[in-house]
């Protein structure tokens, strides 16, 4: 390895808590028959897709922000982030600021979903900020991270390894 030493343990924990609430998100719009707020930018559409929202919809989408929208960007953003660590032999650190930075603006988002899907539409204006904030970081972080795990696989190891 060419970075730091992040336990490979580690990080295949993350990819697999990183799939499966992958997995989770899409089962939870299935069962509930609805699509996530996390998917909409537009202040017009979130309002839009509120008013459509059933009330057994409303409380899946609370419990499924408040527990699994939580815990998603700190598995992918500590995934992301340890990938460059781990595989790049410079500049590590810039390279992870993407998926560092995506954590909290995802869950800044998700508050923002909260406040608004228990009544408190104020802040949905943040939205067309966040959501395509969260998403470019978020795509970013992927790609360099899928860059840092090609480069670690692709680069010779010296014989001092």
């Amino acid at each position: 390895m060419t970075g730091r030493n992040v336990p490979p343990l580690l990080l295949w924990l993350l990819l697999a808590a990183t799939l499966a609430m992958t997995a989770g998100f899409a089962l939870i719009q299935s069962i509930g028959d609805f699509v996530l707020l996390d998917r909409i930018a537009d202040p017009v559409g979130v309002r839009t897709t509120l008013d459509r929202y059933t009330p057994g919809q409303i409380s899946l989408h609370i419990w499924t922000t408040a527990t699994l929208d939580v815990l998603y960007p700190l598995c992918y953003g500590a995934l992301f982030a340890l990938m460059p660590l781990q595989f790049f032999p410079r500049g590590q650190f810039v390279l992870a600021a993407p998926a560092l930075l995506g954590i909290p603006v995802d869950l800044a988002e998700g508050a923002v979903q909260l406040a608004a899907l228990t009544g408190h539409d104020q802040l949905i204006f943040l939205k067309a900020y966040l959501t395509p904030l969260k998403a470019g970081l978020f795509a970013l972080a992927a790609l360099i991270a899928l860059s840092a795990v090609c480069y670690g696989l692709y680069t010779p190891r010296s014989n001092t390894d």
